[in-house]
């Protein structure tokens, strides 16, 4: 049976946030994006015959030139699905580095797991591609860039649903 608890025992994203941006010195609280239609739809057919693909915010893995590093801009990207990446950059995103780390990509990039549902018949097949967006704090550019690339690769790739992976 549960039990009520004086405090939270999970981690407040939205608290964090306000937090985080307050600290860096923005004025105003983050103001979470709110649709009075939802842009999602269901799926149009049993996800046993959908594409899925992943789309997450680790960045591809820097140079390992060190100037070449020192001018490292996190840009989108459509990369293969298999093999899948031995690493992806993660150290300039904001998730819990004293709890948990991201050297296990398969950890927060489960592109192992997603083959093996296509391969159970869960799914329909897997996304050729995985798709990698900055994490810029910037509903504007999310809107306006990097939605519709994600969605023109998605279609190129013929994909029907896709997971978005938080780290």
């Amino acid at each position: 049976m549960d039990q009520l608890r004086p405090y939270r025992s999970f981690v407040s994203y939205i608290d964090c946030s306000r937090t985080y941006y307050a600290a860096q010195g923005y004025d105003k609280p983050y103001a979470w994006p709110h649709y009075d239609e939802v842009p999602f739809a269901p799926p149009a057919k049993p996800l046993s015959q959908c594409r899925v693909g992943l789309v997450t915010t680790a960045g591809l893995p820097k140079p390992a030139d060190p100037m070449a590093a020192m001018l490292y801009r996190r840009e989108m990207y459509a990369q293969p699905a298999w093999p899948p990446p031995a690493s992806l950059y993660t150290d300039d995103l904001f998730w819990d580095k004293k709890a948990t780390h991201t050297r296990d990509v398969d950890s927060f990039l489960p592109l192992t797991r997603l083959a093996r549902a296509a391969a159970a018949g869960r799914i329909g097949s897997a996304s050729p591609r995985f798709y990698g967006v900055p994490t810029d704090y910037s509903q504007g550019r999310t809107i306006e860039r990097y939605s519709p690339q994600i969605l023109k690769w998605c279609r190129e790739d013929g994909v029907d649903a896709v997971i978005l992976l938080a780290l």
